[in-house]
């Protein structure tokens, strides 16, 4: 029995310690809310009474005293990140067109060569005797071909002789020219300006008939090979901004714009092929290397709200809102968080004071009294006058 009465005393000075607690204290509120107890307790439907100091709060007098920060416009950036290899603006690969020993070899590796820069040359003196044949030839079938016109004016030369030497003069003109084509492929130029890759070769090697020689990049910029899903295909175009990071620069952020986009959806991937530029201009950036790409869209406009303004509890993310200088809670779902904002989707519109500082004094359908200034100043004038 007196085990029973023990229990029973202690529950009402537990009983008693609580409501005090709920009744005196203004924290106390936030706390049961995050706990899931303001329902059960009914604690909720309380209206704050007022208190000394000029606090709002379950067991004080007057208006709660709170800053607020105007809901303003935000939108949700989607994004998309890729990985992509990047290219040359230009690349040639350099052959040669006949075998034949290096006998020229005027530019090094990695160096800059513009546009018909020799490259190599290779041995050519049977080109250069067959040339001259050739140019003989045709001194000769000219010579003829001017002297049967003469004697034709005379009539002493037949049709059928003047039509022979003019085809022989065009066979020597067609040997002349084959004989200079032969000649001009014992020399290697550069079909563009760029940069020289490097050479393995050295003059007096002998290299066989398209041998490759090396390659000449114009990396003046890069264009980078990445792919997106095919749920951004209707989303980008040529043209659209992007950013890129070389992998292995991460400090370096390049700003850049889609050059082409492939045709065709990759069917066992679902992504498409997209090739993106970016400038070279302090040429630090090389063929082959990895960037990681993203491109960034701006999606539905969303209320923007101070990320002071957002609160917790055991339903989810809140925020209070002052309507008619009454406190009124209003549920919010986070999209995105920014820097300096929170987009989320609430039933709020651009312009409505949201409470950033002050918010533990508040229950729904509380007065409030704004304090004007920014947060730093109304938490000084929350606290009231300086105590001695």
């Amino acid at each position: 029995m007196a085990i029973l009465k023990q229990i029973i005393l202690s529950a009402v000075v537990i009983a008693a310690a609580l409501f005090l607690w709920i009744t005196f204290v203004p924290s106390s509120g936030p706390w049961l809310e995050r706990a899931g107890l303001a329902d059960l307790l009914g604690v909720e439907a309380a209206q704050p009474q007022g208190g000394e100091g000029g606090r709002g709060g379950w067991g004080g007098g007057g208006a709660a005293r709170v800053v607020v920060a105007e809901v303003t416009e935000g939108a949700v950036d989607d994004r998309i990140e890729a990985i992509g290899d990047g290219q040359a603006l230009r690349a040639v690969t350099l052959r040669t067109e006949v075998s034949g020993q290096i006998v020229e070899l005027p530019v090094a590796g990695g160096t800059y060569v513009e546009e018909g820069a020799l490259i190599l040359r290779l041995d050519s003196e049977a080109e250069r005797i067959a040339l001259e044949r050739a140019r003989l030839m045709l001194d000769e079938a000219r010579d003829d071909a001017e002297r049967l016109e003469q004697l034709a004016d005379a009539g002493t030369v037949s049709g059928v002789r003047q039509r022979e030497a003019r085809l022989a003069l065009r066979t020597a003109e067609l040997e002349v020219q084959q004989a200079e084509y032969d000649l001009g492929r014992r020399t290697l130029r550069a079909p563009i300006a760029g940069w020289n890759g490097v050479l393995d070769l050295e003059q007096g090697d002998r290299v066989p008939a398209q041998a490759e020689i090396g390659t000449i990049t114009d990396r003046s910029a890069i264009l980078i090979d990445f792919r997106v899903p095919e749920s951004a295909v209707s989303r980008i175009d040529v043209g659209t901004p992007l950013t890129a990071r070389p992998l292995g620069i991460p400090d370096l952020v390049l700003d850049g714009r889609i050059a082409a986009i492939d045709n065709v959806v990759d069917r066992s991937s679902r992504t498409l092929r997209v090739q993106g530029r970016v400038a070279n201009e302090n040429d630090r950036l090389r063929a082959g290397m990895a960037f990681k790409v993203q491109l960034r869209f701006s999606g539905q406009a969303l209320p923007a709200i101070d990320p002071l303004a957002v609160q917790w509890s055991s339903q989810g993310s809140y925020v209070w809102v002052v309507r008619d200088g009454k406190a009124q809670r209003v549920d919010v779902t986070i999209r995105q968080r920014n820097a300096d904002s929170v987009v989320v989707e609430a039933a709020l519109e651009p312009g409505d004071p949201v409470v950033i500082e002050g918010v533990q004094s508040l229950r729904p359908g509380a007065d409030v009294e704004v304090v004007e200034g920014s947060a730093a100043t109304g938490q000084a004038a929350l606290d009231g006058p300086a105590r001695l």
